[in-house]
């Protein structure tokens, strides 16, 4: 790219910006909601250990690749992709990684913004009080709340309001600014929350079932599932690290960034199980609840816990600032494109993305209820998306980085990026050329159950 380009590009103020900011974009639902409950239901601490193996081994590898790429290429997903490609001698065709990634973010933010709205609802439960009801009736509340189209479409508007409004604001004067703010809120509420469990709840249960490691609990079943919930929590294969990448400035090392922000994630994590298991065990409930854990178990224990009120409506804050930072990430990479291949101003493409995912949200709110009767190929629209993005175009994005850094560009160009010592980068490499592949390939064949 033009040395014009580049000049004219944002850049982010500091290092611990994009750190801030790529932490906020890896730090949602899957780290508060999901992590929870796929480490309930897959054995406690086989699941964590496995998970904490699978980032530094899967994760920080290909996310150190996805942020050279964006830095490198100095454009949007699908412009830096062509910049690189060019640079390799290789054919433009490597783009497709940027259109999986920014197409596969846009569906995603479509049924995201969704389920954000089933916790912006919570969260305004949980500010009037939850009541002290059978357990039988937080489910019963829940299928309400699904059964409503008009409940689920207005929550749905307000969070994508939320986000097209920071991104609007631009690289430094919104979505860091945003970042700036939110995640050290976010973390100051998970530290009260694990103090609140130490206090008051069951915080050394909770520690026992996180972190005795029992390596002979460890199965088939457990492995995949970390493997697999490793290669997501951090957004990767999306456009989003490739995005906040391009606007990197040279002088910031990508390892030590790298390894910043995924060992914060994982800390989210971690930090998120403690809080929850901690009220679950004090409470005498079931880890292993799967999905329904944060949105009918919790909201039972709070309604029987000591402080629950406000315990309640802080832990469901922290949902949604976690949804928020990375429904921005989501929203980026598409404006970033609108703006290089179509000269729109930010303005008028956040306008653009934002409507077209309003309204496929708005028809993903209907296959709840209205239009529960319309499925392809079995599945109603939510899980198709769902099936689509994070089990097939996440995983393909995934590969073809890893292909596209081992064994397309120039070594001495990824050398020339990534900037460590030979014998690191050597390790690295070799990891993104070999390793990831084989990982990623296993993760895929499993989800679409050849190994299972």
């Amino acid at each position: 790219m033009s040395e014009q380009a580049q000049t004219a590009r944002a850049h982010w103020s500091s290092r611990w910006a994009f750190i801030l900011v790529t932490v906020g974009s890896a730090v949602g639902l899957g780290n508060i909601w999901k992590f929870p409950y796929m480490t309930g239901s897959n054995g406690g601490s086989a699941f964590v250990l496995v998970y904490l193996c699978c980032i530094l081994g899967i994760g920080v590898p290909l996310l150190m690749a996805e942020s050279m790429l964006g830095r490198r290429g100095q454009g949007s997903p699908v412009g830096s992709m062509r910049v690189l490609a060019d640079e390799a001698g290789a054919t433009r065709l490597w783009q497709v990684i940027g259109y999986i990634g920014i197409v596969g973010a846009f569906l995603i933010l479509s049924f995201y913004s969704v389920v954000a709205g089933w916790v912006l609802d919570y969260t305004w439960q949980a500010a009037e009080g939850f009541k002290a009801l059978p357990k039988e009736a937080f489910a019963e509340a829940f299928g309400a709340l699904l059964a409503s189209p008009g409940r689920l479409i207005f929550w749905h508007t307000v969070f994508m309001a939320m986000s097209a409004l920071v991104v609007l604001g631009g690289v430094t004067g919104g979505i860091e600014r945003a970042n700036k703010i939110m995640m050290p809120a976010l973390f100051g509420i998970l530290v009260f929350l694990v103090g609140y469990g130490a206090v008051a709840a069951d915080l050394p249960a909770a520690w026992r079932f996180l972190f005795h490691f029992e390596p002979s609990a460890i199965n088939r079943g457990v492995l995949f599932a970390a493997m697999g919930h490793a290669f997501f929590t951090l957004s990767l294969g999306m456009g989003a690290i490739i995005t906040y990448g391009s606007y990197l400035e040279r002088d910031v090392s990508i390892p030590r960034t790298g390894l910043a922000i995924a060992g914060a994630d994982t800390l989210v994590a971690l930090l998120a199980g403690l809080a929850i298991f901690s009220i679950v065990f004090a409470q005498g409930l079931e880890p292993a609840a799967g999905p329904g854990l944060i949105l009918q178990t919790l909201p039972l224990a709070f309604s029987q816990m000591p402080g629950g009120h406000a315990v309640g409506l802080l832990f469901f804050v922290l949902v949604v600032f976690a949804a928020w930072t990375s429904a921005i990430s989501l929203l980026e990479p598409g404006v970033s494109l609108l703006n290089e291949r179509f000269g729109m101003g930010r303005k008028q493409a956040v306008v653009v993305l934002c409507s077209g995912v309003w309204l496929l949200g708005i028809a993903v709110a209907l296959s709840f209820n209205d239009w529960s009767g319309f499925t392809v190929f079995g599945l109603g629209l939510f899980d198709l998306l769902d099936t689509l993005t994070t089990k097939i175009m996440m995983p393909l994005a995934g590969l073809l980085i890893a292909l596209f850094v081992g064994w397309t560009m120039k070594r001495a160009h990824v050398f020339d990026e990534i900037r460590m010592g030979s014998r690191v980068f050597v390790l690295w490499f070799n990891v993104v050329r070999y390793v990831s592949p084989v990982a990623i390939v296993i993760i895929f064949l499993n989800i679409i159950g050849v190994l299972g």
